[in-house]
Formats: structure tokens, C-alpha cells, sequence
């Protein structure tokens, strides 16, 4: 075992601006996307999906409210940023950034559990 890797840490309360439970990566990376939603959201942008009507469609069925919340806290975190859209209307797209994109990996292996261990799934989101 690592020297202090048993060790339990004192939570952090605030670090680079952001309330936190823990210094742990894997508890800070679900604050900003462990909820029901978010990664849903991720994964919408990785399948083209980049307008809130096109997140409001997928079948999941994500209520608005929390929609418009979890946008923002993606903007908030870096993982998306606002872009205008193509079509030259004052409507505003969303993208993944270089930080959000990284997530990709992530997804990806969850989508490969998901095929292997529950029956009945398939998958949208290619490597």
C-alpha cells in the first residue's frame, strides 16, 4: 500500500474557487457530474446534440428545470461552453470544451459495463 494511502483526509471545504467534500479526485469529479443527468448530457453532446430542444428530446426525458441548471453548472466547471448557433439566429448551442471532451473515455467504458452486464442495452455513442 502507498505511504498514506489508509489515511483518511480532513474534508476540503474550498479549493480554486469551488466547494468541495474532499481532496479525492474521484468525489470531486462526481460533484461536478455524479448526479442522474449530467453525464446524459455529456453524452447528448458527444451524439451531435448541442441545442437545449435537442437535450429536451432525448428519451430520457430530463425535466427543463434541471436541464437549465446542469447546463450551467457544465458552463460553471469548464466541461461546455456556449456558442452561437449556425444558423445565425440569437439562440446559443452548446459544445464540449477540451476538458469536456476528455470525458469521452469515461463514457465510453460505462457504455462497454452497460453492454456487457445489462441485458437489453445498446449503444449510440461509437469509439
Amino acid at each position: 500500500m502507498a505511504k498514506g494511502a489508509g489515511k483518511i483526509s480532513k474534508p476540503v471545504t474550498e479549493e480554486a474557487g469551488s466547494p468541495r467534500r474532499s481532496p479525492c479526485p474521484v468525489s470531486c469529479a462526481l460533484d461536478l457530474f455524479g448526479d442522474r443527468w449530467t453525464l446524459l448530457i455529456i453524452r447528448d453532446l458527444f451524439l451531435g446534440r448541442s441545442r437545449f430542444k435537442d437535450f429536451t428530446a432525448s428519451p430520457e426525458g430530463i425535466p427543463t428545470n434541471i436541464l437549465s441548471d446542469r447546463l450551467e453548472r457544465l458552463l460553471e466547471a469548464g466541461i461546455v461552453q456556449q456558442i452561437p448557433v449556425a444558423d445565425g439566429s440569437k439562440r446559443m448551442a452548446y459544445e464540449l470544451t477540451e476538458k469536456g471532451s476528455d470525458l469521452r473515455r469515461v463514457l465510453i467504458s460505462m457504455r462497454n459495463w452497460g453492454l456487457k452486464w445489462e441485458p437489453g442495452t445498446r449503444a449510440g455513442l461509437d469509439e
